[in-house]
C-alpha cells in the first residue's frame, strides 16, 4: 500500500515479473501506475507491503520524457557516454538502428529517435529487467507498432523481464504476454485476450469494437494529416515481484 497523507494511491497490488516475460500494467491518468514503478525501482517507499528483487538484480529503467535544456550542447554520443557501460554502445546502437543520430543533438531528436536513444541507455548496463514508463507517449501513430516490436525481440533475443506502463493495451497486445488492470488497486488480470473481457476492464475502455472504430479513424486522420506535408530463452526464474 501507498499513501500520499491521507489519500491511498495504491493498495492490494501483486505483481511477478519473470526472466523472458513482458507484463504491462495498464490503467487510467491517476491510476497509480507511475507510483507503482517507482515503489519497485525503490524510488518510493511503500507504506505497507513487501518488494523482493533477485539478488544482483539489474535494472533498465526508460522513463516516460526527458527534458534536456535547450542550451545545453549534449549530443546522443555524450548523453551515452554518461552512464557505465556492460555492453559496447557500437553493438548496442546497431541493435536499435540508431548508428545514424550520434552526432544529433539530444534536443533535436524526434519523438521516436529519443525513445530509442532512452532504450539504448537502459540496454547498456546489461539488464535482467527492463522497466518502460509508457515509452509510445511521444511517438507518432506509425512509430508506436514498431517501438513494441522492438521490444518484444529485444525480449527475445536477450531474455529480459520486461515492465511495461502503458495507459492503453490496445497499444500493445501484441507485445504482452500478462496484463495488470489497475486503477489503484488491481482490477482484472491475466493474457490480453482474457482481460479485455473483463467488466472492469471494459468499464475503463470500452469494448473491442469501439476502440477499433477509434483506432482506424485515428489512423485515416494521421495519413491524412501527412499527405499534407509530404506530397534465449531462459529458465523461468523470477526477476522480482511485489505484494502489498
Amino acid at each position: 500500500m501507498v499513501r500520499f497523507g491521507r489519500t491511498v494511491v495504491l493498495e492490494k497490488v501483486d505483481i511477478v515479473v519473470q526472466a523472458g516475460r513482458v507484463v504491462t500494467v495498464i490503467g487510467p491518468n491517476g491510476a497509480g501506475k507511475t507510483t507503482l514503478l517507482r515503489v519497485l525501482l525503490g524510488l518510493t517507499a511503500a507504506n505497507a507491503g513487501v518488494v523482493r528483487r533477485r539478488a544482483g538484480l539489474r535494472i533498465g529503467y526508460v522513463p516516460q520524457r526527458l527534458h534536456v535544456d535547450p542550451t545545453l550542447p549534449l549530443t546522443v554520443q555524450r548523453f551515452l557516454g554518461l552512464v557505465p557501460e556492460r555492453r559496447r554502445v557500437g553493438q548496442v546502437l546497431e541493435e536499435l538502428a540508431i548508428t545514424r543520430l550520434l552526432d544529433k543533438p539530444m534536443q533535436r531528436l524526434s519523438g521516436g529517435e529519443m525513445q530509442r536513444v532512452l532504450l539504448a541507455r537502459a540496454l547498456l548496463g546489461d539488464p535482467d529487467l527492463l522497466v518502460l514508463d509508457e515509452p509510445a507517449q511521444s511517438v507518432d501513430v506509425g512509430g508506436q507498432g514498431e517501438l513494441y516490436t522492438l521490444i518484444g525481440r529485444l525480449r527475445d533475443q536477450h531474455g529480459y523481464g520486461v515492465l511495461l506502463v502503458s495507459h492503453d493495451l490496445h497499444l500493445v497486445m501484441g507485445a504482452t504476454d500478462h496484463v495488470i488492470c489497475l486503477n489503484r488497486h488491481v482490477c482484472c488480470t491475466g493474457t490480453p485476450a482474457l482481460v479485455k473481457k473483463q467488466p472492469e476492464y471494459i468499464a475503463l475502455f470500452g469494448r473491442e469494437d469501439e476502440w477499433k472504430m477509434i483506432k482506424d479513424d485515428s489512423h485515416r486522420e494521421h495519413n491524412s494529416k501527412y499527405s499534407l506535408h509530404i506530397t534465449q530463452q531462459v529458465p523461468p526464474e523470477g526477476n522480482g515481484s511485489i505484494h502489498g
